[in-house]
């Protein structure tokens, strides 16, 4: 199909070979790398002369910046750990035969592999994202994190599912938390916003809460506990890290 296919890769070897065999049917693909020290640049090679390399800018800055190499009128952005199922490929399909899409983008359901399953619950899925869409009606935008597409025009949700690998092990999702925890405490204190113990103490346990039982985590058995532990944990660890930060600053902040 004439799309381009974007990914943003750094150090992928892991996943990355993966994520572009299922996206062979696509027209192009465009790669973006933060001068990746493993073999993902080699890997990508392998599939695509199109693959590009600069210095990280930023998660909203990096994927822009991948879009504007994109030539087709459509693109799909994928991470490097997602893969494309065959279901929702011949629905892509299904949705460009003639006479083409009616749309101007479309969500498509991820779906998570955590902990030896997949995750149906705990707020993981459906987990719609925004990936495909018309190049000239879209772009990235948001924080520092949490990064989304802004469409200009209509979307519709596709029934297949987008499969996401998230982290192969424990320490490599702790390291993760660790990374959005500091870059959120940043954000977060660049825009205003200080330390409260009130929100401390409180909004970890809501988590929880909201994630095992709300969310029906529950379900999900073990892998269903992690994810509401691991997400009050980052919680907590986003305002630690903000109360750091204040004392790194020199600041006292709410007491």
């Amino acid at each position: 199909l004439p799309i381009s296919t974007c990914i943003v890769t750094y150090n992928e070897e892991r996943n990355i070979r993966r994520c572009l065999e299922s996206v062979l049917w696509t027209q192009e693909i465009v790669i973006l790398d933060s001068h990746s020290t493993d073999a993902t640049v080699a890997i990508c090679r392998e599939y695509t002369d199109r693959v590009h390399q600069q210095t990280w800018r930023g998660y909203v800055e990096q994927k822009n910046d991948c879009l504007r190499l994109a030539t087709h009128e459509w693109v799909l952005f994928l991470d490097a750990d997602e893969q494309v199922s065959a279901g929702l490929r011949d629905e892509i399909l299904a949705e460009f035969a003639p006479p083409g899409p009616r749309w101007d983008g479309y969500y498509l359901p991820r779906h998570t592999y955590f902990f030896g399953r997949w995750i149906d619950h705990a707020g993981w899925y459906p987990d719609y994202k925004l990936r495909l869409f018309k190049k000239n009606k879209g772009h990235w935008n948001g924080g520092a994190v949490h990064e989304r597409i802004t469409l200009e025009g209509h979307a519709k949700y596709l029934r297949h599912d987008l499969l996401h690998f998230t982290y192969s092990d424990l320490s490599q999702q702790l390291k993760a938390m660790d990374n959005f925890s500091s870059i959120w405490a940043r954000e977060m204190y660049r825009q205003g916003k200080r330390f409260s113990r009130l929100e401390m103490a409180l909004r970890p346990p809501v988590k929880f809460l909201e994630s095992y039982f709300y969310k029906q985590g529950i379900l999900d058995g073990v892998p269903g506990l992690l994810i509401a532990c691991a997400c009050a944990y980052q919680v907590l660890l986003r305002y630690a890290k903000l109360r750091e930060l204040e004392l790194q600053e020199g600041k006292e902040g709410t007491r």
